[in-house]
């Protein structure tokens, strides 16, 4: 198995004692998530390679954010997140675009992020509007041999599944977030991958709880500790051939974030060894 870990890149991040530490842990890849795009420099970009060339570390996909306010919740997120605002759909759609330039210096042919709440009516402007600002960033890294990918969580899986469709190019994937989906009430992570299981690319190995009132997200968890089915999840990903990493995200800090990441790494060994994954 193609096992790793979620890196965050900021200004104070050290990528070769990020890098040493996941293979530390005997695992040989990661996803690094930006969301000061200001990071996006050759300085940055030499750091991160260094890193690569030392501990043998690969980089799977950029996780690309983009500038302005975002509120993860269920009241201002849908005016805040991702391309679906048209207040900030010109500028994230520049930033993503300049993700991809970024991901280019880095030898990384995928670029994930929140594209935001899409509209599951297919007639509403937001809709369209959020499809045609995709469509143009997808072309650009198309030319660049990139594939980008739908971070799961703030849509319903057959609402990114007709984005996808009607995207039309065949560079676009996802990237699933085995908890977000469950975080925003939008449905299963097994179930998800029965709707567009042939689409999804990589992974964030993440586990948590559906929301308890009608504002606030569901609570992250442990892997193991929350609702997701991973023997299930991981198998269903195995019957449409899905053959990336799977990345681990513990969004918690300190000593315990290396323990969780560690207790991921271990069950997903064993799950991997029962359905007898590469």
């Amino acid at each position: 198995m193609k096992l790793g870990v979620m890196v965050r890149g900021r200004k104070d991040t050290d990528y070769l004692k990020s890098f040493q530490q996941i293979k530390e842990m005997g695992m040989e890849y990661c996803q690094i998530g930006f969301w000061d795009t200001g990071l996006y420099t050759d300085e940055t970009a030499n750091a991160i390679k260094h890193a690569t060339e030392v501990t043998g570390v690969k980089l799977s996909t950029l996780w690309a954010g983009y500038r302005g306010k975002v509120e993860w919740n269920f009241t201002g997120g849908p005016l805040t997140a991702g391309l679906v605002p048209p207040a900030y759909r010109a500028g994230r759609e520049e930033d993503l675009i300049a993700g991809s330039a970024f991901a280019e210096k880095l030898g990384c042919n995928q670029i994930a992020t929140h594209v935001g709440f899409i509209p599951e009516n297919y007639y509403d402007p937001d809709f369209w509007g959020t499809v045609i600002s995709l469509r143009r960033i997808c072309s650009v890294m198309k030319e660049r041999g990139q594939t980008f990918l739908f971070e799961t969580g703030q849509e319903t899986p057959v609402t990114i599944l007709r984005a996808i469709e009607e995207i039309g190019l065949d560079n676009v994937g996802v990237n699933l977030d085995t908890a977000n989906v469950m975080l925003y009430g939008k449905g299963n992570p097994a179930d998800a991958v029965l709707v567009f299981g042939k689409y999804v690319r990589d992974l964030h190995i993440k586990d948590g709880f559906y929301p308890t009132d009608g504002k606030h997200l569901g609570k992250e968890a442990a892997v193991g500790e929350g609702l997701a089915n991973f023997p299930l999840i991981l198998k269903r990903l195995k019957d449409v051939g899905y053959n990336g990493t799977y990345i681990i995200e513990r969004e918690i800090s300190g000593e315990q974030q290396i323990k969780d990441i560690a207790k991921a790494r271990d069950l997903l060994i064993k799950i991997g060894e029962e359905l007898q994954l590469d």
